[in-house]
């Protein structure tokens, strides 16, 4: 049973963990992608809907070891807390696949149910906004209904120590609210040495060419530590870009706020435009908060803006080096419309 605070229920079917979980219910439109999905931070404490009706065709990639930057995985773990699907294939294939999806959910104890209208349920989650729910599967007891937006999520996903990756002449610091492989990838394909630090890891007291504030769960009032640090880094003019969390950061060190939206922006085919062009993207997205664009300092302005709704899709400043992006242009498995802000961040280096 997959209910809601509002008292919604939509009974389905266990493939998963046997076992009850809650957490905040949100919706994603990708098509393909569970995998890089499920191990995406930004999911931490919440349930994942997927609107395409169908998981688990494909099985499961080869995991790595636990501190490799995984070539299939944005992470070391599953961050959701359970998934809602239409359907699931028991009868997976693909030359890749070490192992099912359903095997993989129960090893990390992540409840998964198929069988529920999933149009019907995002569309209540449209109308009515991101909201709490439960998954309980018959014979347990249900749990308690849990918020993750009141807690420090970037606390919980960040890595504990510093870590270097790849090597080069120029280093880039990349702040982990959350980080997903692939920005890791990304940075280090351009020839860049990355030093990951933890989230409250004070930053400028080492040094640094670039500065990247990545991706993480949750609410970016909770994470003044880091917005304290960046703020500090901002007076040394040396070039920073962020991604998702890090456009909210970005934006609050500069003076700007930022709100949650009604439910969020998950889905792989955003339309998003630059700003002062007719250049449109389609970009991945993953998140339940924005900066207010009307509280930007007078040296700050949008670098670009989301089609559907007009909110903020990144910021930069008018004369330094400084931008940032809400949508993932590192996004895996996909669009790569995007990845080139990689490549403008490390010619700013």
């Amino acid at each position: 049973m997959l209910e809601l605070e509002d008292g919604t229920r939509y009974e389905g079917k266990s493939f998963g963990y046997e076992g009850s979980a809650s957490g905040e219910v949100v919706f994603n439109t990708a098509m393909t992608g569970y995998p890089e999905s499920l191990t995406d931070p930004s999911y931490e404490g919440q349930i994942l809907v997927t609107t395409y009706p169908l998981l688990g065709n494909y099985g499961v990639p080869p995991q790595r070891e636990k501190d490799d930057v995984s070539e299939f995985y944005e992470s070391s773990r599953i961050h959701c807390r359970a998934i809602v699907a239409q359907d699931y294939s028991w009868d997976h294939s693909h030359w890749l696949a070490e192992r099912s999806l359903a095997d993989w959910l129960k090893a990390e104890r992540v409840p998964g149910i198929y069988g529920i209208d999933t149009r019907a349920l995002t569309k209540h989650l449209r109308e009515c906004g991101s909201m709490l729910g439960r998954v309980t599967v018959e014979g347990t007891a249900p749990a308690e209904f849990y918020d993750p937006n009141k807690e420090n999520l970037v606390a919980r996903v960040s890595t504990p120590a510093v870590e270097v990756h790849g090597a080069g002449e120029k280093t880039v610091v990349l702040v982990d609210c959350g980080v997903k492989h692939n920005i890791i990838r990304c940075l280090t394909r351009r020839g860049v040495k990355v030093v990951l630090v933890p989230w409250n890891f004070d930053f400028t007291t080492i040094d640094y060419d670039g500065l990247f504030i990545s991706n993480g769960p949750g609410n970016p009032d909770m994470v003044d530590v880091t917005v304290d640090n960046l703020r500090k880094a901002l007076a040394a003019d040396k070039p920073v870009c962020g991604i998702c969390m890090g456009n909210q950061l970005l934006a609050r060190a500069a003076g700007a706020s930022t709100f949650k939206l009604k439910y969020g922006h998950r889905s792989h085919n955003q339309p998003v435009r630059r700003v002062g062009t007719d250049t449109c993207f389609v970009t991945s997205q993953n998140h339940g908060f924005a900066v207010d664009t009307a509280t930007l300092p007078d040296d700050w302005e949008p670098l670009f803006i989301n089609m559907n709704d007009g909110t903020n899709e990144g910021i930069r400043h008018k004369s330094k080096p400084f931008f940032s992006a809400q949508f993932h242009p590192e996004a895996s498995s996909g669009p790569k419309d995007t990845e080139f802000l990689f490549d403008e961040f490390v010619a700013l280096l």
